[in-house]
């Protein structure tokens, strides 16, 4: 066998969920870790045993799809605390740290994803010592991230010294793969060389969730709607990193046209402060829906006429809002609350499948929305925009390769 065609002892990735877990992080790495597996690869997932929103324990040891997970223990405190996820976050390191110390082989190829965050300082240095080679998975950048939404400060001794031991491992890593253009630029602005960073954008399953001309009229009937209405939607986790008050601003002047409905589907963050804001301001025109099971996933984001996602502008770079991947396999067009010029706004402007707006312009917001809802055409070429954008530029089946090429060079 070539050195060209040689491939690692193992692949071993390392995240905090695993397949059947429903989170995003948990869902792209299990396509990822079952494709790699399909192909011929020995893979691993370490994890823990807990599921992302808490509700279930997973078994310590199991084979799916060719796939070996092995579920390490860790406390199980949950998403409700801060106090109760550093918990989480400790044991998850001491554990993993120490099952890798014994369980790594020489020419294994170690790959840390980012929760908890900054996992490359110690897998970095179990990677050393076992004779495997690191590759980060970035889906965020931390400690930049907290700094950014207050918490703590970027003059921080103690921020400065991680910082420091994040930047040494990200330089030291034999790869370093980011979601995003812009995430690139700030991995490179860090130090690390422009030959150890790849991009490898998130991706969805764009075989099962497939653009339809039609709403989803059994869900929407499900749900309260009808096929006349026009449905803003938003699906996935509503956290710290996204603007909220454009939104709700804009749906508040929207509630003198009964057309125009609200739909949010799924958790997070500020999933209980628009609960209260939806009383407080005497909304009637947003519906609430829990997350929906992945065999639901194609149809629930059908229903919508258009998809709005956001992130604060100070966090562009460390997080992609991921979830346009599945509004775009959908066919359905983005209304991007964010930087014009992030990723998400330049990537909508370019392949002409979405429009933006700044944070806090609600009027901006609200005149988009009327303008759609009033031009069915303009709203259906947004959406077979958006379709083509995934089949030409970022399919599941091209993040699989890109992958399969990475390890198989590494």
């Amino acid at each position: 066998m070539t050195a060209r065609n040689a491939t690692p002892r193992r692949l071993v990735f390392v995240n905090r969920f695993y397949a059947p877990d429903h989170s995003a992080t948990s869902q792209i790495l299990s396509d990822v870790a079952e494709a790699l597996a399909a192909r011929g690869h020995d893979v691993t997932v370490v994890t823990s045993r807990m599921s992302y929103d808490g509700a279930a324990k997973y078994d310590r040891r199991e084979t799916r799809a060719g796939v070996k997970v092995c579920r390490i223990w860790t406390t199980r405190f949950g998403r409700g605390s801060t106090l109760g996820r550093a918990f989480d976050y400790l044991t998850f390191y001491f554990s993993v740290t120490l099952s890798l110390l014994f369980s790594l082989s020489k020419g294994d190829l170690l790959i840390a994803k980012t929760d908890p965050p900054m996992l490359s300082i110690p897998l970095g240095l179990i990677a050393r010592l076992r004779g495997a080679k690191l590759v980060t998975w970035l889906q965020d950048v931390f400690p930049e991230v907290a700094t950014e939404l207050g918490v703590g400060s970027s003059g921080n001794i103690l921020i400065k010294a991680i910082k420091a031991l994040r930047d040494r491992s990200l330089k030291r890593a034999a790869m370093n793969v980011v979601i995003g253009q812009c995430m690139a630029q700030k991995v490179e602005a860090m130090g690390v060389a422009a030959h150890n960073i790849t991009v490898i954008e998130n991706f969805v399953d764009d075989t099962a969730i497939r653009r339809r001309d039609d709403h989803a009229p059994r869900l929407r009937e499900e749900w309260g709607f009808s096929q006349a209405d026009f449905i803003v939607g938003y699906s996935g986790n509503l956290g710290r990193a996204h603007d909220l008050d454009t939104l709700l601003d804009a749906a508040t002047m929207l509630t003198s046209t009964p057309e125009i409905k609200f739909l949010f589907v799924g958790g997070g963050f500020l999933r209980a402060r628009l609960t209260e804001e939806i009383k407080t301001r005497g909304l009637t025109n947003i519906e609430l829906r829990p997350y929906q099971p992945r065999e639901r996933l194609a149809e629930s984001l059908s229903v919508p006429n258009l998809h709005w996602a956001s992130l604060v502008p100070a966090l562009e770079g460390y997080i992609v809002p991921s979830k346009v991947y599945g509004i775009a396999a959908a066919g359905r067009p983005l209304l991007m609350i964010g930087a014009e010029n992030g990723e998400i706004g330049r990537m909508a402007k370019t392949h002409q499948f979405g429009l933006c707006s700044a944070p806090g312009d609600a009027e901006r917001v609200k005149a988009i929305i009327l303008d759609l809802a009033s031009d069915a055409e303009k709203t259906t070429k947004l959406g077979k925009n958006a379709r083509s954008f995934i089949d030409e530029h970022s399919s599941m089946k091209l993040s699989y390769e890109r992958w399969h090429d990475l390890v198989t060079r590494l």
